[in-house]
């Protein structure tokens, strides 16, 4: 069995210099990318399991750490959207070759949709899975559910300190990560990704509202979309029967990239 490998991956030039830590384990296409969530690693149960799946089928996986998480270099504080996207880019540019199915869990489905945005023309992007999708969160989840004494301390100090169900330690949301955020807000437009896309989604789920991806479905009306809901599911969908949920639909996802390939040389 093929072994991941550990390395690094150096982004930006100057002063935005930083190194990105990444896993990649060799094998057959289509590969998995694992974009991760807000605070969250890549050692973390989900991408565990994504890369267990792709031990067993054979297929290449890369996992990466965006800076300021997990491995990676620099601070947390220093992240934005279109820092964290431009690492997701450089390292599927640098580490996948073929066809990818790219999974995105929570914020990691933001830049799943960017990403798959920024490669539409490369017919790299074969299927996108999606976990609790956070599209446009820095707008739709953070700063709209701020009341005015948040809004005015983040705005005041640069950063505001929350509550984190997962850990007693609060995470830090700055000002610039609101403000970058702006520029990658999808807000009502279509959103085309040029591939199926598969969200799971619990309806248990109080940091992503499982409306808020029946709303995203509306706006990927060109193409194949299924949406599970999971109804006793909530954010980390990590359980043991989450984890199968997420296996079956790379392995369905796997068959009909196969599929379209196996007709195509027909």
């Amino acid at each position: 069995m093929n072994q991941s490998v550990s390395d690094r991956i150096l982004v930006g030039a100057g002063g935005e210099a930083r190194e990105i830590a990444v896993l990649a384990r060799p094998g057959d296409n289509p590969g998995l990318v694992w974009l991760g969530g807000y605070r969250s690693d890549m050692t973390g149960s989900k991408a565990e399991a994504v890369d267990a799946h792709a031990a067993e089928r054979g297929l290449a996986v890369l996992r990466l750490d965006y800076s300021g998480h997990g491995a990676s270099g620099g601070r947390f504080e220093d992240g934005t959207i279109s820092r964290w996207l431009e690492e997701a880019q450089a390292a599927f540019e640098a580490r996948t070759s073929g066809p990818q199915i790219v999974i995105g869990s929570s914020m990691g489905g933001w830049i799943a949709l960017l990403l798959a945005e920024a490669l539409c023309d490369t017919g790299r992007l074969a299927g996108l899975v999606l976990i609790a999708p956070a599209a446009d969160m820095t707008h739709d989840l953070m700063w709209a559910g701020m009341d005015d004494d948040a809004r005015e301390t983040i705005t005041r100090d640069g950063v505001l300190h929350v509550p984190n169900d997962y850990s007693d330690e609060p995470y830090p949301i700055t000002l610039a990560l609101i403000e970058d955020g702006k520029r990658h807000l999808f807000g009502d437009r279509l959103i085309e990704t040029g591939c199926p896309v598969h969200i799971l989604q619990g309806v248990e789920d109080t940091d992503v509202p499982w409306q808020h991806a029946a709303k995203l479905v509306t706006h990927l009306a060109s193409d194949d979309v299924v949406l599970t809901l999971i109804k006793d599911g909530d954010h980390r969908l990590s359980r043991p029967q989450d984890l199968a949920r997420l296996t079956r639909a790379l392995d369905d996802m796997a068959a009909e990239i196969r599929s379209w390939r196996t007709i195509g040389n027909g």
